[in-house]
């Protein structure tokens, strides 16, 4: 008899798992701007929060170790371009 002759059916190899295997997800970051263009902040205030430098600190901004800018003095917040392709976030002490 030749192999092809025979009604062979494939099937899966591992039946379909419930819901219980499933359901992992890493817990979000919260990341993101905290504090708009014009908004007051006082010193220490998160501003914004990222990962890498997608936005550079300006003028009375600090920078923490997870990249994180915040508030140096009390003031108002400004996003501005710095160069042509990045952009800088300040702290402006009187309205521009």
């Amino acid at each position: 008899m030749r192999f092809d002759q025979f009604d062979l059916q494939l099937f899966a190899h591992k039946k379909g798992v419930g819901s219980s295997r499933n359901g992992r997800d890493s817990e979000s970051k919260r990341l993101g701007v905290k504090r708009g263009d014009g908004q007051h902040v006082t010193a220490g205030n998160i501003i914004i929060r990222q990962r890498g430098t997608k936005i550079n600190p300006g003028w009375n901004v600090g920078r923490g170790k997870d990249d994180t800018l915040f508030a140096l003095t009390d003031g108002y917040v400004k996003f501005e371009a710095k160069g042509k392709h990045k952009k800088q976030v300040s702290v402006y002490a009187e309205m521009a």
